[in-house]
């Protein structure tokens, strides 16, 4: 459980650090995955290439 608890925060961290707001990020993520999002297109779901 730590590890998946630091991988959560660090996400939660790294959102943050780039002004978006966690939540709206992690829920259009999981939103692009369950919509079959190209894997050969990863960077696109980096936070810091997050657009609200």
């Amino acid at each position: 459980g730590a590890k998946t608890w630091a991988r959560i925060a660090s996400l939660i961290g790294t959102c943050r650090l780039n002004g978006i707001n966690p939540e709206a990020y992690i829920a259009a993520t999981l939103r692009k995955i369950l919509d079959q999002h190209m894997q050969s297109d990863i960077a696109a779901l980096m936070p810091w290439n997050f657009r609200e």
